[in-house]
């Protein structure tokens, strides 16, 4: 939200009053409190008719400090709040020097001149990170007569802000206004499904704004030189999160909010889905069944979209007796094939839906402040929203889950939950401000614990659109509903890059676009992308996304790409590890792995895949794709074509091809199997050792299915050879692929030459 006009002014009707000096200064043994005028005081009678703003200052965690300012302190909203982890480690340290106080946490430093003009400046390894400065710290009341807390963070030249959830616009934020408000706007505008009031700068830290309400940034779009953010309340809290690299930052912010749980290796082969409107029943199911098995496509998960129920009692969550008189039978039949079954769900109640009347008698529907159940005819008739404050509706909607999975169902793909209204109750007296963002946690956190509770741990895997600061935890979410177009390609993945800059460890899409019908070159292009991303899922609107609609080439594509996939899943669910352990995401930015390279800190066209693989999606349907390849020597996986960086790229692909390249000094670790991306990863592992090394030995995890290491090996290079070394314990069969070269010597093995370059067994 803006306040000023311009440099010099403020708008029509806005009056805001700045912090000026920090009067006084309470100094504990680990944090500071500052009482901070919004005047300069000369005098007695300048403490007179003048606010006071509370700053306080504390650090939840090393490297990370938190700042609470606040005016009226008994009008601050009763929002839901954002669970904050705080670490024990953190031991905070104050000092006075001076005039100025000290709060230091790690490497950074929060320090305050008390006899200055006021300014906090946030510092770490000899240099400031960023700074509060004049109007950087206050409150402007608006016409309407509502009242805003901010602050101002400055910017450096140069520094790049990113992150704030999925957004589609361009992956940089600044010169963006960005209002952290769920919305169901599809992937076109500046609304966003998943809304995190979050964000990080190519410059050594990042900043997580804690309010579940609505938060207003203003990335260098009101003051050209700061990041602003604002709240409606009367206080606003944030934490200022040091990182020597983006990786870093992001580690530290989901230690504080959560980190992705670790999926199941089934959720990453594909799922293909009835789609939306279209019509279909147990023949058509089976038909998409049998053909993909006809043409060799792996199959790994069967989605039944919103009509496996009735029209008009979405949510009763019971199949529809004309279309599925045998459901028991059916997921049966498919469970034999190897299937998992998703089935969809939202957390809305239909009036003509058994559960509204149960739902209203047992008071676990939100309610208007006169007492009545909230209802509208948006989406389903006269529809209510489940009241997910209430613990005995958590568990009652749980429970009706819960007879789906006894019969069958695998997971849920936990659809809506954005628009939320403002003008209800809810049952645990929060405001209903915070909780329209906050609503969605609550909904798929309550689906996520039900599946880890009744699947075990390492098992829950939902599949969401909607999500906040936190929902990371509950994975997997996908980018909502796109157009059929490589316009709608390319925003999506620029919204799956920011998500992952966001804290949040898998992202998936509508293979081929949600709204329209793609032309089966534009769904061939979408195929390569998709199951090049963490999760894979062939879903459409009014028509059916199955390969061989388009035409058979597609399914060619699909067979092929899917059975990379598969083989690829050593690494990839090494990657997924990582984003479970560390909170670095799959799919990564070029900017996650390459911080030293300002190249790559504009980059939305293409991503590294794990911190190994390089995905240039083609975007055309030419085939042209131009890319941005770093330092290095690297490797097309699929033709084994060297490539050196830096250096921009223009190339033509087929359809069965695109930019995939690994990167220098890798050893890739690719599996034995291509028919399931569930299987014993290290049996049969093939290392895929790249040129470029020599740098330092190289550690390989190999990882079972609850994410402990299988097998672990160490490459080094000696010479002119190269040792690849099986970590103790029983390992079993495996091989070495020195990529690349006919004439390298792997000890302790006899070296063949292939086409692809020396392989030992």
């Amino acid at each position: 939200m803006k306040f000023t006009d311009g440099f010099w002014q403020m708008r029509e009707g806005v009056r805001a009053r700045y912090a000026r000096e920090a009067r006084d200064a309470r100094v504990e043994t680990d944090s500071i409190t500052l009482y901070a005028p919004v005047r300069r005081i000369t005098h007695r009678g300048d403490t007179l008719n003048t606010p006071l703003l509370t700053v306080e200052a504390w650090s939840p965690a090393p490297g990370v400090i938190g700042v609470q300012t606040t005016h009226l302190a008994g009008s601050v909203r009763p929002a839901p709040a954002f669970a904050v982890r705080a670490d024990p480690a953190a031991a905070p340290k104050t000092r006075r020097d001076g005039s100025a106080v000290e709060l230091a946490s790690g490497d950074l430093t929060l320090r305050v001149d008390t006899e200055g003009p006021w300014r906090m400046d946030f510092r770490a390894h000899g240099r400031t990170l960023t700074s509060v400065a004049d109007r950087g710290t206050g409150f402007a009341e608006t016409a309407d007569g509502a009242h805003h807390m901010l602050t101002q963070l400055s910017l450096g030249v140069r520094e790049l802000v990113y992150g704030m959830g999925e957004r589609f616009t361009p992956l940089v934020r600044n010169g963006q206004p960005v209002d952290i408000w769920q919305a169901d706007g599809g992937t076109s505008s500046e609304q966003a499904y998943k809304n995190v009031p979050f964000y990080l700068t190519n410059r050594g830290y990042g900043v997580f704004v804690d309010h579940t309400g609505p938060v207003s940034f203003e990335v260098g779009s009101e003051s050209v030189g700061a990041v602003q953010f604002s709240v409606a309340d009367q206080a606003l809290r944030y934490y200022v999160i040091e990182g020597s690299t983006p990786k870093e930052i992001l580690e530290r912010y989901t230690a504080l909010t959560g980190r992705p749980a670790l999926v199941p290796p089934w959720s990453f082969g594909l799922w293909l889905s009835t789609s939306f409107t279209t019509d279909y029943d147990e023949q058509t199911v089976t038909g998409f069944v049998d053909g993909m098995a006809e043409r060799g496509i792996p199959l790994s998960v069967f989605h039944f979209d919103c009509f496996w129920m009735r029209e008009f009692h979405w949510c009763d969550l019971r199949w529809d007796p004309e279309r599925f008189p045998d459901p028991e039978g059916m997921l049966a039949r498919l469970k034999q094939r190897g299937l998992r079954v998703c089935v969809w769900i939202n957390p809305y109640i239909a009036q003509r839906s058994e559960l509204f009347e149960e739902g209203r008698r047992l008071g676990h529907l939100v309610r208007r402040p006169d007492g009545g159940v909230w209802q509208w005819d948006m989406w389903q008739a006269g529809m209510a929203l489940v009241d997910f404050t209430s613990p005995a509706a958590r568990e009652w909607f749980a429970g009706k889950l819960r007879a789906l999975l006894d019969m069958g169902v695998d997971c849920f793909k936990t659809d809506f939950g954005e628009r939320i209204p403002t003008d209800v109750v809810w049952s645990d007296g929060a405001d209903p401000q915070g909780m329209h963002n906050y609503y969605t946690h609550l909904f798929n956190g309550t689906v996520f614990d039900l599946l880890r509770e009744e699947r075990g741990e390492n098992e829950a895997v939902v599949f969401a659109r909607s999500a906040t600061a936190g929902g990371q935890s509950f994975p997997v979410h996908w980018g909502g509903d796109c157009a059929s177009t490589y316009g709608a390609m390319a925003e999506n993945l620029r919204g799956g890059l920011s998500l992952g800059l966001s804290g949040f460890g898998y992202w998936s899409h509508d293979i081929g676009g949600f709204e329209g019908t793609p032309d089966a070159g534009l769904f061939k292009r979408w195929l390569a992308f998709g199951l090049l991303s963490s999760h894979s899922r062939l879903h459409g609107s009014r028509s059916y996304r199955v390969p061989w609609a388009f035409d058979e080439e597609a399914g060619e594509i699909a067979r092929t790409f899917t059975r990379l996939k598969h083989r690829l899943m050593p690494y990839l669910y090494g990657a997924a590890v990582q984003a479970h352990e560390r909170g670095v995401p799959v799919m990564r930015a070029m900017l996650l792995e390459f911080p030293d390279d300002p190249t790559c800190h504009y980059l939305d066209t293409q991503y590294m895949l794990g911190s190994d693989l390089l995905v240039a999606p083609v975007f055309s349907g030419e085939g042209e794709v131009e890319y941005y390849v770093p330092e290095g020597e690297w490797r097309h996986l699929l033709t084994g074509e060297a490539v050196r960086g830096p250096a921009w790229r223009r190339e033509r692909h087929g359809f069965d091809s695109l930019p995939l390249l690994v990167r220098p000094e890798a050893v890739l670790p690719m599996g034995a199997v291509d028919e399931r991306p569930d299987y014993d990863f290290a049996d049969g592992v093939t290392l895929c050792v790249y040129p470029g090394g020599g740098a330092g030995p190289v550690r390989t995890e190999v990882p079972a299915a609850d994410g402990s290491p299988a097998a672990v090996f160490t490459t080094r290079w000696e010479g002119g050879e190269i040792v690849v070394e099986a970590g103790t314990g029983a390992v079993p069969a495996w091989s070495v692929l020195v990529v690349g070269t006919s004439t390298a010597a792997v000890e302790g093995a006899e070296a063949v030459e292939t086409a692809e370059g020396v392989r030992a067994e």
